[in-house]
């Protein structure tokens, strides 16, 4: 045998048994899109190394602590990149944010994180991990319509309650209205929310203002008939308020909506989460919190919130941020306090770009468009993480993360990868080694972008393609981007960058087979 062939059989050999090794820690037990299982073949001795020294890391972690870390989530609404003091904005921009400012200080700061364009599939995306567009759901929902996350998508709620975690929910739900719908049937132990985005909670006022110049909160839908009570009567659709769920109880409305309801949720959720922390500090079990805030949702104002020297008032947008903003504060301090904060990720992102349509009441964004689009500045948002003594503090973190990393992220922190579903695609990656690791450590070297059902975007290592329809004589229709370079997406002429029509081309092409393979979700007809 040649020294040639020997070294070759040998190198095959090492292969092998490195991909046996990880089996049970980076190999995912789920079926990932084809992109990242070609990336993963490339890297699989680099990550088994990694991911053996993280399982170290987490199993003292736990011998510590005597359970599995606990994760809270904090999901806030249309604040753009460039927002906070941290991304450029903050005093700038006429809303301080400190507390949010320090937390990014004392971890890390995420420059590319991505979310979905808007709010509904964003949600989607974190409860699942996959693209919205997979689990049948790829609209913005609204009051009276029966589409929803299907019982049989697997949420992180359920993923973590198999691994022991008490779980709860706390805020914008947005994700069905039906009962089936609902958190407590979809794997939380507890859950305190609202159906809706921020729209509803304006119909609420429409009625004072056929009948006074001047009553709290805004008037952005003149043409509402009046009350929810004409609203049901003229359509056949009721409104519902704010609902209490427990786990095998079912839920309960509490309280309808009325014109302070949104600044009302959010000052009663933070009592109630750090109520539930309190609670749950020295139990056995770890705990799952995930709050969906409603801030800048532009509803209302919150009173106390408004005239603070330094911020934009009566600016909603600028009022509501800055009570979410101490709210986050008190949250991180509650963990302090009783003990558990090095044993407690906590995660915050944006759902989306700002909503221009409210201007000049909307957040804002340094990057080129806004909610509902694929640019930058719909989709690449603010994104924290907060994990004292686990997490290196003061770092500034380029690589990509998707919100639906932060599903599978959680399976592995919680040691219930294998409880993935493997039946189906799964999006998200894990990117615990870009966690405990930092820069350029991350597991993601690709995104997809979905406007609705339709491809609309690729992001593929430093390039960014925009698919447009049809074709120019036969060339094809697109904007490319090399996205470091040009953040803003300025320059994007086809034609510097035709080399990158093939590679394009084939990402796209191993994304859309996995599809043939796994179709998406069809739910049942006439739901709407």
């Amino acid at each position: 045998m040649s020294r040639l062939l020997r070294e070759k059989l040998l190198s095959q050999l090492c292969m092998t048994i490195v991909f046996a090794g990880m089996a049970g820690t980076a190999a995912q037990a789920y079926q990932a899109d084809q992109p990242f299982i070609d990336e993963q073949k490339v890297q699989a001795e680099w990550w088994a190394r990694q991911d053996e020294q993280i399982d170290e890391r987490l199993a003292q972690l736990e011998k510590k602590y005597g359970k599995k870390p606990n994760i809270v989530y904090i999901l806030a609404d249309d604040i753009g990149w460039g927002e906070l003091g941290s991304y450029g904005g903050g005093i700038l921009r006429g809303t301080p944010t400190p507390n949010l400012d320090t937390m990014a200080e004392q971890g890390i700061k995420f420059t590319s994180h991505y979310s979905e364009p808007s709010c509904t599939p964003t949600r989607l995306a974190l409860l699942t991990g996959r693209h919205p567009v997979r689990t049948g759901v790829d609209i913005v929902l609204w009051p009276g319509q029966k589409q929803g996350l299907a019982d049989e998508e697997v949420t992180v709620a359920e993923m973590l309650s198999k691994a022991g975690y008490k779980t709860a929910m706390f805020g914008k739900w947005h994700v069905g209205e039906l009962e089936e719908h609902a958190p407590e049937r979809q794997g939380f132990d507890y859950a305190y929310y609202g159906l809706y985005n921020g729209k509803p909670y304006s119909w609420a006022n429409m009625e004072a203002y056929y009948q006074a110049e001047t009553i709290d909160g805004n008037g952005y839908e003149y043409d509402f008939p009046g009350s929810f009570k004409d609203y049901e009567e003229k359509y056949g659709i009721k409104v519902h308020g704010h609902f209490e769920g427990i786990k095998g109880k079912g839920r309960k409305e509490v309280e309808p909506l009325g014109p302070t309801s949104m600044p009302d949720m959010e000052s009663g959720n933070i009592k109630r989460i750090k109520k539930y922390i309190k609670a749950n500090a020295k139990s056995k079990q770890p705990f799952f919190i995930y709050w969906a805030s409603y801030a800048q949702q532009m509803a209302a104002s919150p009173r106390e919130f408004r005239g603070r020297p330094g911020y934009d008032v009566p600016n909603l947008q600028s009022a509501e941020l800055a009570q979410h903003d101490d709210y986050v504060k008190e949250l991180l301090d509650t963990l302090q306090k009783e003990g558990v904060a090095e044993n407690t990720l906590v995660v915050w992102v944006s759902d989306n770009g700002p909503m221009y349509a409210f201007w000049p009441d909307s957040g804002y964004s340094w990057l080129r468009g806004g909610k509902g689009e694929v640019y930058e500045g719909g989709v690449r948002t603010p994104g924290l993480a907060w994990w004292p003594g686990v997490i290196e503090s003061g770092q500034t973190v380029h690589d990509m993360i998707s919100t639906t990393d932060l599903f599978t992220t959680a399976a592995r922190i919680a040691g219930v990868k294998d409880k993935i579903p493997s039946d189906r695609i799964v999006d998200g990656l894990d990117q615990t080694a870009l966690l405990l690791n930092g820069n350029g450590h991350g597991r993601r070297n690709y995104i997809f972008h979905y406007s609705g059902n339709r491809l609309a975007a690729v992001r593929m290592d430093n390039m960014k393609l925009h698919i447009k329809p049809g074709s120019k004589g036969g060339l094809p229709n697109m904007e490319v981007y090399n996205i470091t370079r040009d953040p803003g997406e300025k320059f994007g002429s086809m034609y510097h960058h035709l080399s990158y029509v093939v590679p394009f081309q084939r990402i796209i092409g191993k994304h859309k087979q996995m599809i043939k393979k796994y179709p998406h979700r069809v739910l049942p007809s006439g739901i709407f």
